[in-house]
């Protein structure tokens, strides 16, 4: 279980403005006309995470509009019977909860901080602001409501998947989604810990699927993460059992 660290001041007390180099990592940002940038950084604000802090609670309302600009975040919600579905992890530079914004209802999901994170976002005010005078801003949501459902969908299968390697290989591959996730690239900065925790196995079954994983080419445990070799073979998942050593500790 994810130890939550405590903190003194909420994540709206610790906002502050946006530095140069975070806006301009931010890839929507780059697509608004002048004016409409204008508007959208001067809203900027950004605020950090403490590791196993939430960011966002299941029935609490909707203020922002969120972004990742480093760390790892969890998405996931409770049923019924207590027990947790991960929905997807939140890489840097992935952007999150535009539905919840457009239809301003409470958050049906949770979201929370695997490691210390560093958001950024904008008040729902700004957003709805720009689904009102920005083409560019609508086509960027429009595509990200689309690979989204994609996104869900996907979890709905690997959620059923018996296969711990298959398991692993896909969730890594949702984790890499240029679409969703363009800040990150070929390497992702991971350890085996979090990993774990997204795919809901042990850190040693993750360990034993890396090195599977890698034994097939399709990725390369590095110190610190994984650089993705295959992306459609992740994708796939069509990995056989074979003779497995222990895949170097990306910790």
């Amino acid at each position: 279980m994810l130890g939550v660290m405590s903190s003194s001041t909420s994540l709206y007390q610790r906002r502050r403005l946006a530095t140069a180099e975070e806006i301009a990592a931010i890839p929507w940002l780059h697509s608004l006309l002048p004016a409409e940038r204008e508007r959208a950084i001067a809203a900027l604000q950004v605020t950090e995470a403490c590791a196993g802090e939430y960011v966002c609670h299941a029935g609490k309302s909707v203020k922002y509009w969120w972004g990742l600009i480093d760390g790892l975040l969890k998405m996931s919600a409770d049923n019924s019977d207590g027990l947790t579905m991960t929905f997807a992890g939140v890489p840097p530079g992935g952007w999150f909860g535009e539905g919840t914004c457009l239809k301003r209802e409470p958050y049906r999901y949770n979201i929370q901080a695997l490691r210390k994170s560093v958001l950024a976002g904008i008040s729902l005010e700004t957003f709805q602001w720009l689904l009102d005078n920005s083409l560019a801003f609508n086509r960027f949501i429009m595509n990200q409501l689309n690979e989204r459902l994609a996104q869900f969908i996907a979890a709905r299968e690997i959620d059923r998947i018996s296969n711990p390697d298959v398991r692993v290989a896909r969730s890594l591959a949702a984790l890499f989604n240029p679409v969703l996730y363009p800040a990150v690239g070929s390497v992702l900065r991971i350890t085996q810990q979090e990993l774990a925790y997204l795919v809901g196995l042990s850190r040693q079954r993750v360990n034993e699927a890396l090195a599977t994983l890698e034994a097939h080419g399709a990725l390369k445990v590095e110190y610190g993460g994984l650089r993705v070799l295959d992306l459609q073979a992740l994708r796939e998942g069509l990995f056989t059992s074979i003779k497995r050593t222990p895949a170097a500790s990306v910790a």
